[in-house]
């Protein structure tokens, strides 16, 4: 059955977003008023931006602004993400980028006004506002690499131009990608980018789940050149403007905003494929000899191992599985959690046109919102919110090894297989891709498709066959377009594992760091953020330690499958 379309999915199963904008009439209204904020901040703080309580006020002034365009921003964007078809969608995009652009070249003299000035009267903002610290933080980092007002401002009108890349992409992929349909047995399966992603790829049946993947490649394989071209217009446009503003590489440009050393960026991917690599393998070799394949391909990779043990999860009963999972952290945290289910910060709907996977993302001062794509069982809840604390309930309710089995391996392959291996193995590709534009190098299609399996053969080894179909992932994820940013999924994931670990282990102590750690915000740079949880990620032992759980979690699924195979 082919996707609904968007106006067809259930309205209560969509996110709300009147908590931004009554409607599209506001959202205007606030768009004519975010401007003339701005004019009035120009005429207030132009030229005269040379003491502290002066820049300290022009700070308070510019959060109203930037609260205003984080909401303006996102009543444009959330509604594209579920309709890229949609012109209405597409064209309120448009408006709100050249209004960011505009507003971001005309407040652009502020950050270049205030970077002139000595290191220490920016520290004593920090001193007299402590709510403006991380602020003057960034700047501290920012000021040696600034440019000239002149050019800083010409930058910023040039924004929505510089930054099309990631729009072409995924505008190409969910409107221009078309996929045959396909038969199997007599049936015919409808096609398209998002039903691979969400349906065929775990598909328990192998004619059916190879020959979408087979489909789904050669659409790829038909773009290969024009979306490498594009990829290419982008960390291009990286590398020059780490020049322009005289960073010593492109991953020094990249990473400074994270405030995290190249040392660390490498550190996260190659311990991970070093060590986890061998752990993974050892899964998958069980997946495959459980399922009968004779040998296992890339496509094979999203099986369930027992997929005739399904639980099923209606939205309904989703919230008796969280609050259950979080009640650990005690009861504010939870009630602030399940507040996502009447107040409708998720869009669940499987829908035509809509983005693919999921993402969550906050307007300023606002609840999050939520993407994702709901198929009604079990591991939908894992997505949902990436709990560690999900297994554990689980796992502690049950004396069903079947059950068991399946909470560990729904963690292994959904939790950790998305965060510390497909998104990990997207940041060991850029690493080549960036190297090669550093050393003055370019690349098509093919060269990208050769990278992609160069790395996932080094991880998955001699346990999945790596072919060029697998090669082509690389043209599946808009990561690519937004630096470099997938690595941080596997180290978000690392303080977590090791803090959930604490918590088991510690009790409310452990749960007191973590909920401390949540609510710092950019307080303290990541590093030391890390250590408020009790993790020290300067050093790779919190890496070593979450493989060894994992490495330890894979051992209870083939013990657990050899009690059940007796």
């Amino acid at each position: 059955m082919a996707l609904p379309k968007r106006s067809e999915v259930p309205v209560n199963e969509t996110w709300d977003l009147t908590a931004i904008y009554p409607g599209k009439k506001a959202w205007k209204a606030d768009m004519v008023a975010v401007r003339e904020l701005v004019t009035q901040f120009q005429n207030n703080y132009r030229s005269k931006l040379t003491e502290a309580k002066i820049i300290i006020a022009a700070l308070h002034d510019l959060e109203t602004i930037y609260q205003k365009l984080s909401w303006i921003e996102h009543y444009a964007f959330l509604p594209q993400t579920t309709d890229m078809t949609n012109p209405e969608y597409n064209q309120m995009l448009v408006e709100n980028d050249n209004l960011q652009a505009a507003i971001t070249a005309d407040l652009s003299f502020f950050k270049t006004e205030v970077l002139t000035n000595p290191v220490s009267l920016l520290d004593q903002v920090a001193e007299i506002e402590p709510q403006f610290a991380p602020v003057v933080r960034h700047w501290k980092v920012e000021k040696p690499h600034q440019l000239s007002p002149e050019v800083e401002k010409t930058l910023a009108t040039l924004s929505p131009t510089l930054n099309s890349s990631e729009r072409i992409y995924t505008t190409a992929r969910a409107a221009d990608w078309d996929m045959e349909d396909f038969e199997v047995d007599d049936k015919t399966y409808p096609m398209s980018f998002v039903l691979y992603e969400n349906t065929y790829q775990y598909h328990p049946n192998p004619e059916v789940r190879h020959k979408a993947h087979q489909i789904f490649s050669d659409t790829l394989r038909k773009h290969k050149n024009t979306v490498a071209a594009n990829y290419y217009t982008q960390v291009s446009k990286e590398k020059k403007l780490a020049d322009l503003r005289g960073y010593d590489s492109v991953f020094d440009y990249l990473l400074s905003d994270q405030e995290v050393s190249r040392e660390t960026f490498d550190r996260q991917i190659d311990v991970i494929i070093d060590e986890l690599g061998p752990v993974m393998q050892k899964y998958v070799k069980l997946l495959q000899k459980e399922r009968g394949l004779d040998k296992m391909l890339y496509s094979d990779l999203q099986i369930d191992l027992d997929p005739e043990f399904a639980p099923k999860a209606d939205l309904e009963s989703a919230t008796g599985y969280i609050s259950e999972a979080v009640s650990v952290l005690g009861e504010d945290y939870k009630n602030a959690i399940l507040k996502a289910f009447p107040e409708r910060w998720v869009d669940f709907p499987a829908n035509a046109g809509k983005e693919s996977g999921g993402f969550e993302t906050t307007p300023y001062g606002l609840h999050p919102y939520i993407l994702m794509s709901w198929t009604g069982v079990l591991p939908d809840v894992y997505t949902l919110i990436h709990e560690l604390l999900l297994t554990h309930s689980l796992e502690q309710k049950s004396d069903d090894p079947r059950m068991k089995r399946f909470a560990y391996t729904t963690m292994l392959t959904n939790t950790y297989f998305h965060n510390f291996i497909t998104h990990l193995l997207e940041a060991a590709f850029q690493r080549e891709v960036y190297t090669l534009v550093e050393n003055g190098q370019t690349f098509d299609g093919d060269k990208l498709t050769q990278i992609k399996m160069d790395v996932q053969k080094r991880f998955w080894g001699d346990a999945v066959d790596i072919d060029e179909n697998a090669g082509l992932t690389w043209m599946r994820q808009s990561h690519y377009y937004m630096g470099l940013y997938s690595y941080t999924y596997s180290a978000g994931l690392t303080i977590a594992t090791q803090s959930y670990l604490k918590v088991l282990e510690e009790g409310q102590p452990a749960v007191d760091r973590w909920l401390e750690y949540i609510s710092l915000g950019d307080q303290k740079t990541p590093m030391d953020a890390a250590k408020v949880a009790g993790v020290d990620v300067t050093t790779a032992e919190p890496l070593h330690n979450t493989i060894k759980f994992l490495n330890d979690t894979v051992d209870k699924v083939i013990a657990l499958t050899e009690e059940l195979n007796q």
